[in-house]
């Protein structure tokens, strides 16, 4: 598995954990990311249960599992949080944070991390670190998901936007960042066209990012994006139909 540092200044870093070569051919690629400040960590979208393993023994490279002080759910399909009892085991004192309107569905995973859910509300919430940085949980609602997170971060200007973003890329593809945003569409359009269900909530969210300063763009799936590259794929998924309209 893929371990890559996507920022550092002082005590505050990012980290990706990807293209997974053990995972089996029936198990969607997917990207995890840590954040580490002051020494105290937070998993977005931690995973699923099938690939624990070999997640959890690449974050152990990252970080200190009793260091892990937050763990965040963007939504509730199993790929993005099904491991979640595991890291509620390894990580007992984590808080957890999940939109509100999941956690009954989320407390079927597993009972044992129910105590430890820190429910979202709609219009979002900051997560504090003890060293006073925080991170920004902004809404992404009825972009894939009808309780939809993104999570921002204003000192490393990166954005996770959870599927938004996403891309299914062949298996012979290693890359971490987008390449070339032209070729890297056909990736993308299909799954966008269809797991995105409404314009209006589609382009809610590109307004609310638009509005913030965002060097990468980090999704679930896929490549991250940088620079320029952000840019022309809020560009390109404006420009997109998507759901019933995009038939």
């Amino acid at each position: 598995m893929i371990k890559k540092q996507l920022f550092e200044e002082g005590n505050h870093a990012w980290f990706v954990l990807c293209r997974d070569p053990e995972k089996s051919e029936h198990v969607i690629d997917t990207n995890e990311y840590v954040i580490v400040s002051g020494g105290e960590g937070l998993i977005l979208d931690p995973g699923g249960m099938e690939i624990f393993a070999q997640v959890a023994s690449t974050m152990a490279e990252v970080i200190p599992f009793t260091s892990i002080k937050h763990i965040f759910g963007s939504h509730q399909d199993p790929d993005v949080i099904s491991s979640l009892p595991l890291w509620a085991g390894l990580s007992p004192a984590a808080k957890i944070y999940v939109p509100w309107m999941w956690t009954g569905f989320l407390a079927h995973f597993g009972l044992e991390s129910v105590n430890q859910f820190v429910p979202i509300p709609d219009e979002g919430m900051d997560i504090a670190f003890a060293n006073r940085a925080r991170i920004k949980i902004i809404p992404a609602h009825y972009c894939h998901s009808a309780g939809n997170f993104s999570v921002y971060d204003a000192k490393a200007k990166i954005l996770f936007s959870g599927d938004i973003g996403a891309g299914l890329l062949p298996k012979n593809y290693t890359g971490v960042f987008v390449e070339n945003f032209d070729q890297h569409i056909k990736y993308m359009e299909a799954f966008h066209k269809r797991w995105m269900p409404s314009n209006s909530a589609k382009n809610e969210w590109i307004n609310r990012v638009r509005a913030l300063n965002v060097n990468m763009l980090c999704p679930q799936h896929g490549a991250i994006f940088r620079g320029e590259q952000v840019n022309q794929f809020l560009d390109w998924f404006e420009a997109l139909e998507v759901g019933v309209w995009g038939k």
